[in-house]
């Protein structure tokens, strides 16, 4: 799925204004393997990541996003992380900054495929042989990786 549509709309009030959004990033792990997708729009790999709907709760987001983009079936296990993202710039010049919520996500079932047309992979990879990806994104694999009770957060107080 592209843009969501209160997204589309919100933009269309506001133009390019940064706009501040609810995210997910899930980390679907089988055993010591971890689910990841390679991006349409840059061919980066990365966990299943996505936005927030109005109203929707955070980790049933995960699940969707999860289902919605590499057509695999998983449960939210715990809140990994919690963090801010540094301001995204688009090509077409929308300025957005997410709250990003990580979560440790258990497979169910499915194959992994590029199910919605915003990655042209998604597949299973080895913990200890991940696809090159940013700092910010490794982090957020670590985090959920982590046999820990609390999530991690940043504080700068």
């Amino acid at each position: 799925m592209a843009t969501p549509e209160f997204i589309l709309a919100l933009r269309e009030k506001i133009g390019n204004d940064p706009l501040w959004l609810p995210g997910v990033t899930a980390v679907v792990l089988d055993g010591d393997r971890a689910l990841m997708v390679c991006r349409a729009d840059n061919g980066a790999w990365t966990p299943v990541t996505g936005i927030v709907d109005p109203g929707e709760e955070p980790a049933d987001a995960a699940v969707r996003e999860v289902l919605e983009e590499a057509g695999v079936v998983a449960v939210p296990e715990r809140l990994a992380s919690v963090r801010v993202t540094d301001p995204v710039v688009y090509d077409n010049g929308d300025r957005t900054q997410y709250l990003d919520l990580v979560f440790r996500c258990r497979w169910i079932s499915g194959e992994p495929h590029p199910a919605d047309g915003e990655n042209t992979e998604a597949r299973w990879f080895p913990l200890d042989g991940l696809p090159s990806m940013t700092e910010g994104m490794r982090a957020r694999v670590e985090a959920a990786v982590a046999e820990e009770s609390a999530a991690r957060f940043r504080f700068s107080g």
